[in-house]
């Protein structure tokens, strides 16, 4: 009889916890991105990720995210001025949560599809600084990879991200070289809607 009252027992505890697990979750973020590279300035980034969760501890996604910041191109090893341009990205994403309690420390990849920004790049021919005037890269999409880290306790997240991104270059001449590299870092806040209570 002792034996049968622990089984109930524990089917009850595992019903409970089986009931509070959501699969279904879509995660709103935002927060502070900054590009590689020197002559850079840092923006904001905006991300939606839809996820499903295979179980508690292991979450598959699709990040849409846009980041809107100051990149510079470097010529010859030397930077540009800074110019303001959105990127965006479209790539599935991998979680594994650490922990299945409510403080649950998480790490994650991604891979996809980045759009690149392009830039100009003008100088004062009356300098004699350069011999280029008025030439551009232009944006366009390539596939790049993302690695996470982060904190999430209840429906809240904080993580941070670096987004592997190949750089984009043209050359003019065999030994002028103009190059913008687009792999950024994101710092974000967000929270999870559905998922279960604490999930």
């Amino acid at each position: 009889m002792k034996n049968v009252f622990i089984l109930v027992v524990s089917l009850m505890a595992f019903r409970a916890t089986a009931q509070d697990f959501k699969p279904v979750k879509v995660n709103l973020s935002a927060g502070y991105a900054r590009p590689a590279g020197a002559g850079s300035a840092g923006g904001v980034v905006l991300s939606l990720e839809p996820k499903y969760g295979l179980n508690d501890q292991v979450d598959l996604g699709m990040r849409f995210e846009g980041a809107f910041m100051g990149r510079a191109l470097a010529y010859n090893g030397k930077t540009t001025q800074t110019q303001i341009n959105l990127a965006g990205s479209y790539i599935l994403t991998g979680n594994y949560l650490l922990t299945t309690s409510n403080f649950r420390p998480f790490i994650g990849l991604g891979a996809g599809l980045y759009t690149t920004v392009g830039g100009s790049l003008t100088t004062d021919s009356s300098t004699g600084a350069t011999q280029v005037n008025d030439a551009s890269v232009k944006g366009g999409q390539k596939f790049g990879g993302m690695a996470r880290i982060g904190l999430k306790t209840g429906h809240f997240t904080l993580g941070a991200e670096y987004n592997f991104i190949p750089a984009t270059q043209i050359s003019l001449t065999s030994v002028q070289v103009i190059k913008s590299n687009n792999s950024y870092w994101g710092i974000k806040f967000g929270f999870d809607i559905g998922g279960g209570a604490y999930r």
